[in-house]
């Protein structure tokens, strides 16, 4: 499957997410029904898995996705007001220190669900 499929049924499971249960909640709670949501989708998906971070081509470290999605795609949550230039930072390190091409925030942090999808050009 490819990464534009995915990352479509990502987004269609984060609408539903976001119509029934609006903004107001913790992340953990956006976190547990999009992981649902992406089961039915019939994708993969798993939470808080551990990926390896690389630094000079050697394991520095561990980092804890929120949801990551056919082994493919970095899922991070936010419950913000406004996503930043921060946030977007934040993934796109994660992308290259993890050596992973495609990534998403979800922020449901306002009455309308905020995405942003970032690609790691390597």
């Amino acid at each position: 499957m490819y990464q534009d499929e995915i990352t479509e049924k990502i987004i269609g499971a984060a609408y539903k997410v976001s119509n029934t249960l609006v903004c107001g909640f913790l992340e953990k709670v956006y976190e547990n029904a999009l992981y649902i949501e992406i089961k039915k989708s019939g994708l993969s998906v798993t939470k808080q898995h551990a990926l390896q971070v690389f630094y000079d081509d050697e394991v520095v470290g561990d980092y804890f996705v929120d949801l990551y999605v056919q082994n493919e795609i970095i899922v991070e949550l936010k419950t913000v007001s406004m996503l930043t230039e921060i946030h977007q930072a934040q993934l796109m390190n994660y992308l290259i220190a993890c050596n992973k091409k495609c990534g998403l925030i979800l922020n449901f942090g306002k009455p309308r669900i905020e995405i942003k999808r970032m690609i790691n050009g390597y």
